[in-house]
Formats: C-alpha cells, sequence, structure tokens
C-alpha cells in the first residue's frame, strides 16, 4: 500500500510539475518520495533554484515561511498546516521588540528557526551550520541571540571575543537529553562516536566527540572510518543513515528525541496536497516578505 502511494505520488508531481521537499527528520517514506531532503535553509536555498513554480514542504510553517521568503513568487505548500515549531513559537514580535528597546546597542541575532513576523525585526540570521562564523564576522561586540540558548551558550563559547545575551528559549526535544544520557551511551557502546547537535544542553554538548547541525552529522557520519556512532538529535536521523550505510551501527541517544511535529506530515498528506484536497498555501504580505528577507541576506553576505 505505501509502495502504490509512493508511485501515485511520483506521477502526479511529475504531471504537476511540482517539487517536494522535506526535511531530514521526516519519517522514510517521505523520503524515498521527495527531490530534496536536507536541512531547513539548505531546503529553502534549494527551492528558489528549482525550475517548478510550486514546491509542496514537508516539515514544519517558519520552513515554509522561509522558502516563501525566498522564492516570493513561487507557490508555496505546507504538506500539513498543523506541524509546527515550538522553538519558533517561544518568542514573537512584541517581546523581542521590547528586549531590543532595553539592549538598543545590541545587533540582534535570530536562529532560522523563528517566524516570518519575527525576522521582520532581527538584523541577521544564522543556521546551527553558520552561526558561529556570522557571529564572528559581525562587526558589533554585542549580540542579542535568539531564540535557542543552547545554541547560543555553544557560539558564545566558540566566539568569547563576542558577548551574547541569551534568553530563555529553545528546543524542547534536544533540551530533554541529559549528561546522564551520554554517560550511559558510553558505557553501552565503548566504541562508538557520540554526534550531537548545538541545540542539545551545554553539558551534553561538552561530552561530545563531534557537535553539528543535522546534515553535518550526517556527512560526519559517512565519511568517519569508524563503525559505530550515537546520535544526539532526531531519532529518525538514526534510521536515515543505517540506510545509507549499512555496513554501520547507528544508536540514538535518547528514546525521547522524537520531534512531534516533524512527524506530523504523513504520506497521506503529500498525497491529498498534490491531489489539491490537502496542504495550506503560505502567503505573507510583502511588508513581511521585504522586511524578513533582510536579516537573510545578512546571513548570506556575512558567510
Amino acid at each position: 500500500m505505501i509502495h502504490d502511494i509512493q508511485q501515485q505520488i511520483l506521477r502526479l508531481k511529475k504531471e504537476k510539475d511540482v517539487c517536494i521537499l522535506a526535511h531530514s527528520y521526516q519519517a522514510r517514506e517521505i523520503i524515498e518520495i521527495a527531490d530534496f531532503t536536507g536541512d531547513s535553509f539548505g531546503l529553502s536555498v534549494k527551492a528558489k533554484e528549482v525550475p517548478q513554480s510550486t514546491v509542496i514542504i514537508c516539515g514544519v510553517r517558519f520552513m515554509a515561511e522561509t522558502v516563501k521568503i525566498l522564492s516570493p513568487n513561487k507557490k508555496v505548500l505546507l504538506a500539513n498546516p498543523t506541524a509546527g515549531c515550538p522553538m519558533a513559537e517561544q518568542m514573537d514580535k512584541e517581546l523581542i521588540g521590547a528586549v531590543r528597546k532595553q539592549y538598543p546597542d545590541y545587533t540582534v541575532v535570530a536562529y532560522i528557526n523563528t517566524t516570518a513576523e519575527l525576522k521582520t525585526i532581527c538584523d541577521v540570521c544564522v543556521t546551527s551550520s553558520s552561526a558561529v562564523k556570522i557571529v564572528r564576522n559581525l562587526p558589533n561586540k554585542d549580540i542579542l541571540f535568539i531564540p535557542d540558548c543552547n545554541l547560543g551558550d555553544y557560539v558564545a563559547k566558540q566566539a568569547p571575543e563576542k558577548n551574547l545575551k541569551l534568553l530563555q528559549g529553545g528546543c524542547p526535544i534536544h533540551a530533554r537529553v541529559s549528561d546522564f544520557d551520554v554517560q550511559k551511551a558510553r558505557l553501552e557502546h565503548p566504541n562508538a562516536e557520540i554526534l550531537v547537535h548545538p541545540e542539545c544542553t551545554p553539558d551534553v554538548v561538552a561530552l561530545a566527540d563531534f557537535v553539528g547541525s543535522t546534515s553535518e552529522i550526517m556527512e560526519y557520519a559517512k565519511n568517519s572510518y569508524n563503525s559505530e556512532f550515537v546520535i544526539g538529535t532526531e531519532i529518525s536521523i538514526v534510521q536515515h543513515l543505517s540506510y545509507s550505510c549499512p555496513e554501520k551501527r547507528f544508536y540514538s541517544l535518547s528514546k525521547n528525541l522524537i520531534c512531534p511535529n516533524m512527524k506530523a506530515t504523513s504520506l497521506m498528506d503529500v498525497y491529498h496536497t498534490l491531489s489539491g484536497n490537502g496542504g495550506e498555501e503560505i502567503d505573507l504580505d510583502s511588508k513581511t516578505l521585504k522586511k524578513a528577507r533582510v536579516c537573510i541576506d545578512r546571513m548570506i553576505e556575512l558567510g
């Protein structure tokens, strides 16, 4: 049945000239029918490059918004309208606007995992892989880093010459992992390297063998001569890496590393969106598109 639906999706996307983009945390059956998979910003760039005028996002709302910001003339469909991001929803324009008034001389750095509306009042965007480089390249020493305090702490340690102000926010999924989980993994898999996302807490990051974005974790595992890895990010990456590298063994750092929002999108959601009976078109007004684009362009400019 799954195979049959996949074949229908492949036929429909070809007939309708639609590009399907899937975040790496999506289920395997969705990854298999996607045109491109990867991290959120990487998919946004890819959407801009593809010839199709319609793209379907298998991921969460802020990702679809970022795609629309970079490709305002394309039709952007979010396969499951309920798929949000708790981190992106933690801080809004009003809150950060008030904080900006308290720290008027600070450069506001927004993680890509923020809403389009919030991006309109931020100075520069970053991804988990580019955050350190971009913060180092900023001329201002004083930085207000939002919303993830764990990623912010990691950046602060890598760029000690900067003064980072952090707020209490972040990914509740990655924050579930503790240093106890790392110690337990070391005992159970003594030959494995531990690879974690910088959205994990500082205690976990300090004990890891490698820290990087989801794509960087996957590339590291694929290219490493080591044969065993404990993965400290969304649990689906363990499955994807197991298929890509069957000669290697992969273990999840915690059984709690499951993102319900990324898991909200089903294969049938994609099918119904392609059929015109599902999904949600992302529509941002011209003012939001223009203002939110400023901090993304600044990110590209800084590296």
